[in-house]
This record gives structure tokens, C-alpha cells and sequence, in this order.
């Protein structure tokens, strides 16, 4: 099982919300996950991440992907 923290989008048109999850990457984007880690809001530029569960998934060999990842660098969640 390949665990991948990604993306899951909510809101309405023009309007984007998202969740951060730890799910299988064989699922739908917006399918079954494993944990909510944390939302982003765009149109804010803010993201509110539990980095305990991040550190803790990537411990355990889940891969975020590359938007995650430069969402990550950009507001400095692994640094704290």
C-alpha cells in the first residue's frame, strides 16, 4: 500500500478549498483517505497542517506529492 499526502478539493466554483490527506494512491483524488492532516485555502494563502501527523506518515514512507511538497517549503510546515 503506497500512501501519498495530497490534495483533496472542497468549495464551489472559483472558490477552491482544500484538505490535506494521507490516502492510497491508487484512489480517487477525492475518494477514500486514510487522515485529514490539515486544510489550505488559496484564496487566503493560508494552510493550517498538523506537522506531528505529517512527520509521523513520513516516518512511515508516504510520499507527498509535488504540490504538497512546495506547499510544505513555501509555508514552512516541516520547519517548525
Amino acid at each position: 500500500m503506497a500512501v501519498k499526502l495530497r490534495l483533496q478539493r472542497f468549495g464551489s466554483n472559483k472558490k477552491p478549498f482544500y484538505r490535506v490527506v494521507a490516502s492510497e494512491s491508487n484512489k480517487a483524488r477525492d475518494g477514500r483517505f486514510l487522515e485529514i492532516l490539515g486544510t489550505y485555502d488559496p484564496l487566503l494563502g493560508k494552510v493550517l497542517v498538523d506537522a506531528e501527523k505529517v512527520q509521523q506518515w513520513l516516518g512511515h514512507g508516504a510520499q507527498p506529492t509535488d504540490t504538497v511538497k512546495s506547499l510544505f517549503k513555501k509555508y514552512k510546515v516541516l520547519d517548525k
